[in-house]
């Protein structure tokens, strides 16, 4: 009936952002009194057709550049974009499940690349059914544990946190269905930023990454001094740091700076006194080595140790939460804790014991899996589940505390824990060599999948619960966004491995899952691990944690390289100076909004041309002259492309004004 699915939509509540008074409510943008539409023919097959696009991005991306970006905005923009051009009233509940289903490509991307990547980079033996289940089960185990803490996160401490992918995508979503300019700026800034990437990924015109040693002064101190300026020119890379924002950017960079120019050059300074090479798979002597080298060969251990830390740190951090979340579950599956069958569709989840029989059945597939696909031993598959559930439910709280307040996933840092773990369990069984790399990789992966959808899912949660969608419909057909992602994901992996590879020269960094090639290799090799190394990056977290400064983002500027993290402090520096011109708030915040559209587009468009650009290689279509792509002349160009990129940023995000 129309008088049940129609009302006009004005815009978000004025307490949207701000804590609730005592008594108060918070009612969502679509009334919980009415049924708007929400899943149907249109919504589903659009959710999974972004699910397979950004799937294939990301991927591209990740691998690329160590960081996955949230598909959430783009797909929201595409979404309210395509609804605007078949004028579709009242499609706001519809884009909802079109973004949720969608934004399960970031999500399992993350969880895939950071770790199935190194099984390929450790010239292990890789089957697509390994990359597909590990990815499938993560993702179902992620959707699983963390709808009992959705109450907590999304209204219980309404807000008390921040979300602030949850909030640009909210805000893309809402000024949508009231009419706006936003998909014709995504599209354009997306054909710019994808043009841009293209141009250096297929045509090499400019170089990829500009360095200090482009002119002699710079190549001098690189070689004596082992200090070294690096920084990609990518479209994509400077749009996700302005949507990291300049804090976090600067913090990230800052970890990076500390390893380049204060441990790099202090560990270079004892090199004329070496006399044999130390440490797991060093063979040169420092003298020998450059400045790339002793990052990778000794300072990124320490990053490994401060992720790992600051993982902990956030399980210690987060255990009430999930001794309140544990409580609730039991009292509602035990039927000690009445669920009222008349409550408003917008507070209905599937019902609890609904969750514990898929956890159930998720985690026998996961046994199965393990034992007829990875060690082919009933004990060693047990303590892999084990490793498995354990481990993915301690951490679903910290990977969606960390999403709602800073929207980054720490997700690769409780990895590398995990994978420490698992190689340690799994040794002290009797699985080690090539088997026990496999399996430690494969659980890690799963861990890492559970781990990143639970961050992202909070997200999709946070925004349904603002606008006013039902949780449980959300929460049913994310599986099948999983599902899709995780079949795109396990075949993208495969063609960029064949096309680029993961090590070597003209290779796809991949330096989250290089990290874990580097953590699993000596273990599970009867190799000595670099524990000092990881125990002085722990107290550096600690230390951190005592003077208030993020951990995880300062460990992770540690290990990922200098040249992936500088633009992204360009990309903070261009948010904040957009976003602080005036002394008009709303002007301000005008302003900040379509520069996250504009990096959006920078983000979406160059990620998607990336993978044109990796099928072409694949088909052998290839015009980079490698002579002058890797000359001085191409790197200085490259720089003054990026500056005249930064200076169109700057100048769009600029026009914005407040009745936008």
């Amino acid at each position: 009936m129309s008088e049940t699915t129609e009302q006009e939509i004005k815009g978000l509540p004025e307490n949207a952002y701000t804590e609730l008074k005592p008594g108060e409510e918070y009612v969502p943008v679509m009334s919980p009194l009415l049924s708007p539409p929400e899943v149907n023919l249109r919504s589903v097959s659009l959710g999974l057709l972004m699910a397979v696009i950004f799937s294939a991005a990301a991927a591209y991306l990740g691998l690329k550049i160590g960081q996955v970006f949230e598909a959430a905005i783009p797909i929201a923009i595409i979404a309210v974009g395509l609804s605007s051009i078949a004028r579709r009233k009242n499609a706001l509940g519809e884009n909802v499940i079109i973004q949720s289903i969608g934004a399960s490509s970031g999500v399992i991307v993350a969880g895939a690349i950071f770790t199935l990547p190194a099984l390929y980079i450790l010239k292990l033996d890789v089957q697509f059914y390994q990359v597909f289940l590990s990815s499938l089960l993560g993702g179902f185990l992620g959707i699983l544990f963390l709808i009992p803490f959705r109450k907590y996160f999304v209204a219980e401490m309404h807000g008390k946190f921040p979300f602030p992918e949850a909030t640009a995508t909210t805000e893309v979503l809402i000024s949508g269905e009231k009419g706006g300019s936003q998909a014709r700026l995504l599209l354009i800034s997306g054909l710019i930023g994808g043009i841009y990437d293209f141009i250096i990924a297929t045509f090499g015109w400019w170089s990829e990454v500009f360095t200090s040693r482009v002119i002699p002064i710079g190549a001098m101190i690189a070689d004596k001094t082992k200090i070294v300026f690096k920084m990609n020119v990518g479209a994509a890379i400077v749009g996700l740091g302005y949507i990291v924002g300049l804090r976090y950017a600067a913090i990230i960079c800052a970890g990076s700076f500390v390893s380049w120019y204060v441990l790099i050059p202090v560990v270079s300074h004892f090199a004329d006194g070496q006399t044999i090479p130390i440490g797991a798979n060093i063979t040169k002597l420092l003298k020998d080595m450059s400045a790339e080298e002793i990052f990778r060969g000794y300072i990124r251990q320490i990053g490994i140790g401060g992720i790992a830390m600051a993982g902990i740190i956030g399980i210690i951090r987060s255990s009430k939460i999930i001794r309140t979340a544990f409580s609730l579950a039991v009292k509602e599956i035990t039927g000690k804790h009445a669920v009222d069958k008349q409550e408003l569709r917008t507070r209905r989840d599937l019902p609890m014991g609904v969750i514990a029989s898929g956890i159930l059945i998720t985690a026998l597939m996961v046994f199965i899996f393990f034992q007829f696909g990875l060690v082919h031993n009933l004990f060693q598959a047990l303590i892999g589940l084990l490793i498995v559930m354990i481990i993915s439910f301690l951490f679903t709280t910290v990977a969606a505390n960390a999403i709602a307040i800073v929207g980054t996933n720490p997700v690769s840092g409780m990895t590398l824990m995990t994978l420490i773990l698992t190689s340690l369990v799994m040794v002290s069984v009797g699985l080690s060599g090539t088997t026990g790399m496999v399996a430690a990789l494969v659980i890690g992966g799963v861990v890492c999948t559970a781990l990143s959808m639970a961050g992202g899912f909070i997200t999709d949660l946070k925004i349904g619960y603002w606008l006013g969608s039902s949780p449980y419909k959300q929460q049913s057909w994310k599986f099948l966004g999983t599902l899709v992602s995780s079949v795109t994901v396990g075949g993208v992996i495969i063609i960029l491995n064949k096309t680029y590879g993961f090590v070597g020269e003209h290779a796809l960094v991949a330096p989250q899952a290089n990290a874990m090639a580097a953590v699993i290799g000596p273990m599970m090799s009867g190799m000595p691990a670099p524990w000092l190394l990881y125990a002085a990056g722990c107290f550096l977290s600690l230390i951190l944690t005592m003077i208030g400064i993020p951990a995880l983002a300062f460990a992770l500027g540690m290990f990922i390289p200098l040249e992936l993290n500088t633009p992204l402090l360009i990309g903070g520096i261009i948010a904040w100076y957009v976003s602080t011109r005036t002394k008009d708030e709303k002007l301000n915040n005008a302003r900040r909004e379509r520069g996250t559209l504009i990096a959006s587009g920078f983000i979406a468009g160059g990620a998607l041309m990336g993978v044109v650009s990796a099928m072409l290689r694949f088909g052998n279509i290839n015009f980079v002259k490698q002579e002058w792509f890797e000359s001085h002349g191409a790197e200085a160009l490259a720089l003054v492309m990026f500056i005249v990129l930064c200076i169109y940023f700057v100048r769009d995000s600029l026009r914005a004004k407040k009745e936008d």
